[in-house]
């Protein structure tokens, strides 16, 4: 499901493209590689480069949009009766209502005052995307992180590829200003998103969120467990496959008794 896109965050959203659009066509104005490539005819490079900056905008818009798992009634799959049926002697936490929206929240939901919802396998609320990350469109989110930093790296070689001598440091900065500026945000943008890939992939491989690895000890599932265990996770691979491969939605409190079980 998708929001309309002039509701909250449409300033955010054409922020990100002006940006991502203006760096691009100082990218291809000033002298560099793709500048070069495109008046000698060789237009593979800057064709496939335009191309994956348009992917990246696609998927930023697409996760910026996408329904991250609101939870939107208490019909919540194996919970209440059934899931009763499904665990006997269910050790697992009572299921609690939020006290914001009063619906039932499934295991790993939390609700977002921002979003003004309870979002299922709740990650965090991204503010340069302005919605929240969770069960629907995380996936979605690491796909589009790592398209970016690939865009990033390669905008950096462009723009390092552009800059020339000048006589004087001044006449330097006149000649290359708009590109140095350029190189010094995506070199920024690249740190931040190397970090945040790098972050997110952890989690996913240890089956965790990072509200759940920032908040574990106020997490009434999460209480009795040690920092070092972690009843959802299944192994590194497991856990990818998981992640990666599978589009059905997962009963928590199955897995959560599964874990429990062994804990015990």
């Amino acid at each position: 499901m998708f929001k309309n896109v002039f509701r909250s965050g449409f300033l955010i959203r054409t922020a990100h493209v002006i940006l991502t659009w203006v760096i691009t066509l100082i990218l291809f104005l000033h002298d560099t590689d793709l500048r070069r490539q495109r008046e000698n005819g060789e237009l593979m490079q800057p064709v496939v480069f335009s191309l994956l900056v348009l992917l990246s905008v696609m998927l930023y818009f697409t996760v910026s949009l996408m329904d991250p798992g609101f939870v939107l009634s208490d019909s919540v799959k194996g919970s209440g009766e059934e899931l009763e049926e499904m665990i006997p002697q269910n050790p697992i936490p009572r299921l609690r209502r939020c006290g914001y929206c009063l619906l039932q929240q499934p295991m790993r939901a939390k609700h977002c005052q921002a979003c003004k919802h309870c979002v299922r396998r709740f990650d965090h609320h991204c503010p340069w995307i302005e919605n929240c990350v969770g069960e629907r469109n995380h996936r979605c989110f690491i796909i589009y992180l790592a398209v970016q930093l690939l865009a990033l790296l390669w905008a950096l070689q462009i723009a390092w590829s552009g800059f020339h001598s000048s006589d004087t440091w001044k006449l330097w900065l006149i000649v290359n200003g708009f590109l140095l500026a350029s190189l010094c945000v995506v070199g920024v943008l690249s740190l931040v998103v190397v970090l945040l890939l790098g972050c997110h992939l952890f989690l996913i491989s240890i089956n965790s969120t990072t509200w759940e690895f920032m908040s574990r000890h106020r997490i009434s599932y999460l209480k009795s467990y040690s920092d070092e265990e972690n009843p959802f996770d299944r192994g590194i691979l497991c856990n990818l496959w998981d992640f990666f491969c599978m589009c059905r939605t997962v009963v928590w409190e199955q897995v959560y008794y599964r874990g429990s079980h062994n804990h015990v």
